[in-house]
């Protein structure tokens, strides 16, 4: 079931190019009467019919039964069947990976986040293949039921050649290859940020918008960009480099190698640094303690602390907020954009952060351009990513774009 259709559009077969657009069209428009799907698709009402009638015996529609009218006759509505098959995301961070399914029909079946430290190995690779897999049983997901696996990482991903040039890099073999052997299954790979990018545009406040920038606010800095309804990637698949922005002029040296990017000085990783230089100069904190006695403290302890009103922390966050803010002020002033959304690590802290980000915008941004751009906290949070690979794998997998 899983290889008719999909493998047929792909050779150019018109009856299964048919079909892939009243898949899309569902995953786009929700379940609809025959009637309506054919105006949708611009498609004779009995050529929908007989398609649907098709697709309905391949197992990837399903007839919901008459749904009620004002008056007249009561259409049957048709949507995808959730139960055709699953798609399974991954997003890896700095020291865990979150993982989540969806079924046909984009409805979360469940997710969860385990302890994982990634290094740049290939036992490594492995090793989270096996987390990976384990998930999936656990889950007890018939491997013939996992139609894609989507797989978000940080740094320069090429998700149309299935290179990834910041981990599991291998000249021979792109990673989608390389995981492809391990996991059985097909799978896309996407930067974190655009996937993060996807799953809050699809899921979250801005679904309306045509015009979406997304900005990840984690340990890195990044950006992904909605431009016409659609993710902007840039001629090499690498747009979106923010956080390299170089408009510091603080001389501190860039986890790249150069100075002055601006996540040096708006970015979980600066936050962190930052708290540690100040522990070190004997600013109080509620984590002073734990900073005497040589115990590690992580960007999330000082976030916890912010939530608790830990003044160091706030005064930290208000540094690097008014950084960020300024830096969005310029990207308002560039595309002008409908939304702007703030998401990744640091948006748990709430008005803590948006309150500096949103002075400086006013403070920045030119006011005719600014007027109609929304600055919105992200509705998803850190389940963004997770979700956006998920749906990615899926819109990828039925040709969605």
């Amino acid at each position: 079931m899983t290889n008719s259709f999909l493998k047929l559009a792909t050779e150019g077969n018109k009856a299964a190019i048919l079909k892939q657009q009243i898949i899309c069209q569902y995953i786009l428009g929700g379940d609809s009467s025959i009637t309506d799907l054919s105006k949708a698709v611009n498609l004779s009402v009995p050529t929908v019919t007989k398609l649907i009638g098709e697709l309905i015996d391949e197992g990837f529609v399903h007839n919901f039964g008459e749904q009620g009218t004002a008056g007249g006759r009561r259409p049957n509505i048709y949507g995808l069947n959730p139960y055709a098959g699953y798609f399974v995301g991954v997003d890896l961070r700095k020291d865990s990976v979150m993982m989540a399914a969806i079924n046909f029909k984009g409805q979360l079946i469940d997710e969860t986040t385990v302890d994982f430290l990634m290094d740049n190995d290939p036992r490594s690779l492995d090793r989270l293949c096996d987390v990976i897999q384990n998930f999936i049983r656990a889950r007890k997901i018939a491997r013939d039921k996992v139609l894609a696996v989507g797989v978000n990482i940080s740094g320069r991903v090429n998700s149309q050649t299935g290179y990834s040039y910041s981990y599991f890099f291998v000249e021979e073999q792109p990673l989608t290859m390389l995981l492809e052997e391990r996991l059985g299954t097909t799978v896309y790979i996407e930067n974190d940020t655009r996937a993060a990018t996807y799953g809050e545009y699809m899921y979250g406040d801005a679904h309306s918008e045509k015009t979406m920038l997304y900005i990840n606010a984690s340990w890195g800095l990044g950006l992904g960009m909605i431009i016409d309804g659609k993710i902007f990637y840039g001629k090499s698949g690498f747009s979106g480099e923010f956080g390299h922005f170089p408009l510091l002029d603080n001389e501190i040296i860039c986890r790249c190698g150069k100075r002055g990017c601006l996540e040096t000085g708006a970015s979980g990783s600066a936050m962190h640094r930052i708290f540690l230089e100040k522990l070190k100069e004997g600013r109080v904190s509620m984590l002073s303690e734990k900073y005497k006695k040589g115990e590690e403290i992580t960007l999330n302890d000082i976030l916890a602390a912010l939530l608790k009103e830990d003044v160091l922390a706030i005064e930290i966050l208000e540094s690097v907020g008014h950084t960020l803010g300024k830096a969005i002020a310029g990207l308002i002033n560039m595309f002008n954009p409908e939304v702007i959304v703030i998401g990744g690590t640091l948006s748990v802290a709430k008005e803590y952060l948006m309150l500096p980000v949103r002075n400086a915008i006013n403070k920045y941004s030119l006011m005719l351009v600014n007027k109609d751009t929304q600055i919105k906290l992200s509705s998803l949070g850190e389940r963004a990513g997770v979700m956006g690979a998920c749906l990615l794998a899926r819109s990828k997998s039925l040709g969605l774009f």
